[in-house]
């Protein structure tokens, strides 16, 4: 896989002023109006980067009821902060989450991500990631958490172990809540790193709801954005129905897609509305367990002189048109 220099964005230095130190005091919970598992439509939204929309607006402009909020890391040990910088509690980022359950939504927070101090790496045990993890989930009575493993953190087999490992434990600790786990493709299905990471999770015994390709930056594809994500969604289904021994429908209830709008990082890659639409119809046609994208901040049009990247998707749209098509995704 290629740097994903507009997905995943370099770790923030700045921190938010007023942030509560230490701590974790639940967060109110709100009641959430959407009746969609968690997770099943959310898109992310990154709160230290792209200048972010408020998600209130965001809601009420493109319909979604929820958003994956990205992302958490270490602090440099085994301790889970926003972007490795922002305290767990009483800052901005729980003022976001209080206002989207106040709005009716609800959350996915997702840990991870390209850059920056991962939590798999930086815990030196399964027992004490799944703690790190149980840290972020008590804080916010979360009902869904995504793994987002990218870059050095999927490449090495002993974090591999370690991330499906410890969400044995905290699906064994949280029932009911929802764990998807992210991850790269090629064009026809995971990779080597990707196979080996839903074999380690099925030999482990933990039921991942959504295991999740991200379908850009192949480095070289053919065919429509659209079409190549149908068949590397196909690859990555054949993946799990093996490691599981699911029958394909089983197998499509449990993967999901999160693509990335406009613009990616390879020159020859742009994904349109017309591809996502192909998308909804891939997922709703087999259910997938989760249709996403990165991110929201990327939704809407660039203004003059301004290029693709963190704040705008490169391409004609109007504002939230592909969030617009996710909150479409009913399963």
């Amino acid at each position: 896989m290629t740097s994903r220099t507009l997905l995943r964005p370099l770790l923030t230095l700045a921190t938010t002023a007023a942030l509560a130190a230490g701590g974790l005091a639940l967060a109110p919970v709100g009641q959430a109006a959407t009746t969609d598992p968690v997770g099943l439509n959310a898109p992310y939204e990154y709160l230290g980067w792209g200048n972010p929309q408020k998600p209130t607006d965001i809601m009420a402009a493109s319909g979604a009821k929820q958003l994956t909020l990205a992302f958490m890391l270490s602090d440099g040990g085994c301790n889970p902060k926003w972007d490795g910088t922002r305290a767990l509690t009483g800052g901005s980022d729980q003022s976001a989450i209080n206002s989207i359950r106040a709005a009716g939504g609800d959350v996915v927070v997702s840990f991870g991500g390209w850059s920056g101090n991962k939590l798999g790496e930086k815990c030196s045990s399964a027992s004490a990631l799944a703690g790190a993890y149980q840290k972020v989930i008590d804080a916010y009575r979360l009902k869904a958490i995504d793994i987002d493993i990218e870059n050095t953190e999927v490449a090495s087999a002993t974090v591999r172990q370690r991330v499906v490992s410890a969400l044995k434990t905290v699906k064994a600790a949280n029932p009911g809540i929802k764990a998807y786990v992210t991850f790269g493709t090629t064009p026809t299905g995971p990779d080597s790193s990707g196979t080996d990471l839903v074999k380690k999770g099925a030999a482990t015994g933990v039921a991942v709801d959504g295991w999740t390709i991200m379908p850009f930056d192949f480095g070289s594809h053919s065919g429509s954005m659209g079409s190549v994500t149908t068949k590397a969604a196909d690859g990555l289904k054949g993946v799990v129905a093996s490691a599981y021994g699911y029958d394909s429908a089983t197998a499509y209830r449990h993967i999901g897609i999160s693509s990335m709008n406009g613009a990616t990082d390879e020159a020859d890659e742009s994904v349109s509305t017309a591809d996502f639409t192909t998308m909804l119809n891939y997922a709703t046609t087999h259910h997938l367990a989760r249709f996403t994208f990165w991110a929201v901040n990327r939704d809407r049009p660039c203004g003059s002189g301004e290029s693709a990247g963190d704040s705008c998707s490169g391409i004609g749209q109007s504002a939230y048109a592909f969030s617009k098509i996710v909150a479409k995704y009913h399963g």
